[in-house]
């Protein structure tokens, strides 16, 4: 039998650092403490493989694996030199789980496992101290109760308060040991009452249970959830940890607390944590006591506190990266109880990068590896407007957790903030997050909690997912049954109700009654600006370009990076108000000359668009795509056409005149709506299709009314000749879409190089470089590529279509099956986000090499939504795609993702060659 039980402690361990994946997180790093010999409790950590054998095994630990933790036991027992269960000299330890990945409060842990009716008064005698005694007595069954035998919190919660109120004790830390053993006779009695069972006794038995507990907690729901949101693969399965106990309950004395060796909100070089006296860890984590910053603990005790930094700083350098740490304080000596990389912010994570590139722990390559491509989004989104914050009412300022702005209608409950955010932005408010929230936490654009602090729960998970919080706004008495929120404010009572707005600022604390305004963000300045410097220089010559309509989306490209538009959706400018008349005009037209009159005057509007662009890029490629969706999208609703036709006999002179109002620009008036209406519904009708998205769109409408593929190209030419003639360097390319094939492409190549080359010739610049490719997006074009590249000098991958293609799948239906898939892991991930190699990916880079065959010098880029997703960046990189296009504000994530591919794929060619 393998080994899957590894000892720790003493100054030695089975294990290392480098062990995650066998040992989780947490456990390599008691691995790699014990071996620097630090003082760490010993115990041993179950192989995160068993995590799987247990669920393979019709969840159950085989039992040669249970034979080794028995052995594993013995051994912590000798060490210790006690024994789990002895009624004169009891062990006690704790059960914590620990993945690889850090998935902080998502799983299960359980403390003081061993404690029973008689060990419990062998702990009294051996601390003479009745109160700690049954205090981790209470902990304990509270937590077997719940993580063991699956009974809710809040009804152990209730006996607890309920004792508190008898005894008028306004904290935990007020309750007497006799308070105590009254909440202990009334836990007990609830056990017996839900599993029929009396509260277990015997301690191997406590020791697996707990063990097989935290194994299933691996697929608890916030687990799966939160694994799914962070693309954490769900094979990995989680190490268990088995520790000695040792005790910050103890006494004024004793304490626990977290902390990070730099700020993990905004990478500041400063000690930054929580510890709490008298307390064990789920006190400091849980929020339920605010806890003292972490500098309190020189007061408390300065020998601890100056062990406390030699010993995080040495780790600090040891990693070369930011320690979260766990530690107590048992009797005034000191024990760490973990240390593994810290979560951080998108802000924190390129300072905490930049800064240890100029203090010599690490490199610019991994710095630039360091940082998670999608953190950046944190950097690059609003924050609140200094003068918007002046103008509301500040309510309260509680800790800075996680920085950005939140503003949003108020939600009191996870399932109500999912709800409430399908349709408006929403701020999650409660008293404190448990993991369980973790479904609306996702949801919301921001967290406040009345308590808990800077390494609470909230916060934590807030930091990785990037999503501001502010926490231990103790000001605010959250009531999440009655739906409202109170504060004390100028000798007034303020309350708001489920629905009000209200308005975060994550970096500072503070909270704001109503909807504060946002600023954008500037990415070109400051640290970031030198941290993408270092990714570009890694990036090489791969490009990035960003996804443009308008001149201000471009100039918005430009300030994050963009190297061009790699897609100009040309439909999106026909949209605008004084635009879609003429639209409207050219598609009711019943011949070309009509058609020509109403192109005739889209043209300057089009040309004036285009030339917006070309000026913000200045030297950068523009691609231009022609016209791509189906005609009717510029039209009214066939539905609604049908209904108002209905309604129209029986209205009156208000609704006749609202029907004008809505009709007036295809000619309606109260005197004529009888004869315009049906010729309304009957041109739509003749353009109505069963499938418009596989309908007459794209090339199709360009071969069947070639005057719309001329009047675009007019404009493009023409504009760009304009701005040329300003001295600014011009590269436009034009995207055909929708091609099945070359014949496509060659009908409408024509048709844009005629126009080019008449336009060109006419201002004399025959010499304007510019080239005409086309988009692929349906699988015969990847499959005939080596034909349509002989027609085109460039290929752009559209995805999103390409994706539903492939799939055989609409993106607008598959959200009513998504969730289907991804509980029974169809696919790894929402192929409508992450694209699908295997398949799609397939038909890429078949597309990519049979189009160099035809014409190597054939440049080739992404511009679905796809172009700003890391994983498929890479991808694209790896394929030898030249660029991605994405959205503006995904560019600096699609530049990082690149520069992390060009280094993968440097050491990969490096491996090779070696």
């Amino acid at each position: 039998m393998n080994k899957n039980v590894y000892l720790f402690g003493n100054g030695t361990a089975d294990g290392d650092g480098k062990m995650k994946d066998l040992l989780g997180g947490k456990g390599a790093g008691l691995a790699e403490m014990s071996r620097a010999k630090l003082p760490v409790p010993p115990g041993f950590t179950i192989a995160t493989e068993v995590c799987n054998l247990y669920f393979r095994n019709a969840n159950s630990v085989p039992e040669e694996i249970h034979q080794q933790m028995l052995e594993a036991l013995r051994t912590l027992e000798v060490r210790m030199g006690q024994r789990l269960g002895d009624v004169d000299n009891p062990l006690l330890v704790s059960v914590r789980s620990g993945a690889k990945f850090s998935m902080p409060g998502m799983m299960d842990t359980i403390l003081n496992l061993g404690l029973n009716d008689q060990t419990v008064r062998a702990l009294e005698e051996k601390s003479s101290n009745a109160r700690f005694a049954y205090d981790c007595y209470r902990r304990f069954i509270q937590m077997y109760g719940n993580v063991v035998l699956d009974i809710g919190k809040d009804e152990f919660e209730a006996i607890f308060d309920g004792q508190k109120k008898k005894a008028k004790a306004k904290l935990d830390t007020d309750l007497s040991a006799a308070d105590l053993q009254q909440v202990i006779a009334g836990y007990k009695k609830l056990v017996e009452k839900k599993t029929g069972n009396p509260f277990p006794q015997d301690a191997l038995e406590q020791l697996a249970g707990a063990r097989d507990a935290v194994f299933r907690s691996w697929n608890n729901p916030r687990a799966i959830h939160y694994r799914r949101m962070n693309q954490i693969p769900d094979n990995i399965g989680t190490a268990v940890n088995v520790q000695a106990m040792v005790f910050g309950n103890l006494g004024e004395t004793s304490a626990t607390g977290v902390g990070f060796t730099r700020n993990p909100a905004t990478g500041e070089k400063v000690f930054y944590g929580e510890f709490l006296p008298n307390a064990q860890g789920e006190d400091v984590v849980a929020g339920i006591r605010t806890p003292q910053p972490i500098s309190e603990l020189e007061n408390w005790n300065p020998e601890v506190y100056k062990q406390l930094r030699e010993i995080t700083s040495m780790l600090e350098k040891h990693y070369r990266d930011v320690q979260d740490f766990e530690f107590t304080v048992q009797d005034g000596k000191l024990y760490m109880l973990q240390t593994r990389n810290g979560k951080r912010t998108g802000p924190a994570a390129v300072r905490i990068a930049v800064d240890m590139v100029e203090e010599n722990l690490i490199s610019r390559q991994e710095a630039v590896l360091r940082v998670e491509p999608q953190q950046l989004d944190q950097l690059l989104h609003p924050v609140l407007d200094p003068a918007s914050k002046k103008s509301l009412r500040q309510l309260a300022i509680g800790l800075p957790a996680s920085p950005g702005a939140a503003v949003g209608v108020i939600a009191f409950t996870a399932d109500d903030a999912v709800e409430k955010a399908k349709t408006q932005p929403v701020v999650l408010v409660r008293k404190e997050t448990v993991p369980d929230d973790i479904h609306g936490m996702e949801k919301a654009k921001g967290i406040l909690t009345s308590r808990g602090g800077m390494t609470s729960h909230a916060a934590v998970v807030c930091r990785g997912m990037g999503t501001p919080c502010v926490a231990g706004a103790e000001a605010f008495h959250v009531d999440e049954h009655k739906r409202m929120v109170s504060v004390a404010k100028e000798g007034k009572q303020i309350v708001l109700k489920e629905g009000d707005w209200i308005s975060l600022d994550g970096s500072t604390g503070e909270v704001f009654e109503g909807r504060a305004e946002t600023r954008e963000a500037d990415p070109s300045s400051g640290i970031l600006a030198t941290f993408m410097g270092w990714a570009d220089e890694f990036r090489g010559s791969f490009g990035v370009r960003a996804n443009a309509d308008i001149p201000r989306d471009a100039q918005v490209a430009r300030k994050f990076g963009a190297e061009g538009i790699g897609l100009c959706r040309t439909e999106h400018m026909f949209f605008a108000e004084d635009r879609i008349p003429h639209m409207q005009a050219m598609i009711l037209a019943r011949d070309e000359k009509s058609r020509r009159k109403a192109l005739a005057k889209l043209l300057p509007m089009q040309r004036k668009d285009f030339a917006g662009l070309f000026m913000a890029m200045d030297g950068f490629p523009v691609v231009i795509r022609t016209l791509d969706p189906p005609l009717h999208e510029f039209l009214p609703k066939r539905e609604e056409l049908m209904v108002d036709l209905a309604v129209l006999p029986y209205a009156d002179i208000k609704k006749k005149r609202e029907l004008v109002a809505k009709y007036e620009r295809f000619g309606a008036e109260v005197k004529n709506l009888k004869t315009v209406l049906p010729d309304l519904l009957k041109r739509v009708e003749e353009l109505h299709e069963f499938n418009p998205m596989l309908g007459h769109r794209g090339c199709r409408l360009g071969i069947t009314y070639p005057e719309i593929t001329e009047m675009q190209a007019r404009a493009i030419f023409e504009a760009a000749v304009q701005v040329a003639q300003r001295g600014v360097k011009v590269i436009p390319e034009v995207m055909i879409p929708l091609i099945g094939g070359a014949k496509e492409l060659e009908n409408q190549k024509k048709i844009v190089v005629a126009v080019a080359e008449e336009v060109l010739q006419k201002a004399g610049m025959a010499d304007l470089k510019y080239m005409v490719g086309t988009m692929i997006e349906i699988p015969r074009a990847a499959i005939t590529a080596g034909g349509v590249a002989e027609q085109a000098e460039f290929f752009s991958f559209g995805t999103n279509d390409l994706t539903q293609t492939t799939l055989g799948i609409s993106r607008d239906d598959y959200n009513s099956f998504r969730k289907d898939y991804e509980e029974r892991k169809i696919w790894p991930n929402d192929p409508f986000a992450v694209l699908d190699q295997e398949g799609v990916g397939t038909l890429v880079k078949m597309a990519v090499e049979k189009g160099r065959k035809s014409r190597p010098d054939l440049e080739v880029g992404i511009c679905g939504e796809h172009g700003g997703e890391p994983d498929s960046v890479q991808f694209c990189y790896r394929v030898g795609m030249d660029y991605v296009s994405c959205s503006p504000y995904r560019v600096p994530i699609a530049r990082l993702a690149a520069a992390q591919a060009a280094i993968a794929g440097d050491k990969s060619e490096a491996m090779r060659t070696a």
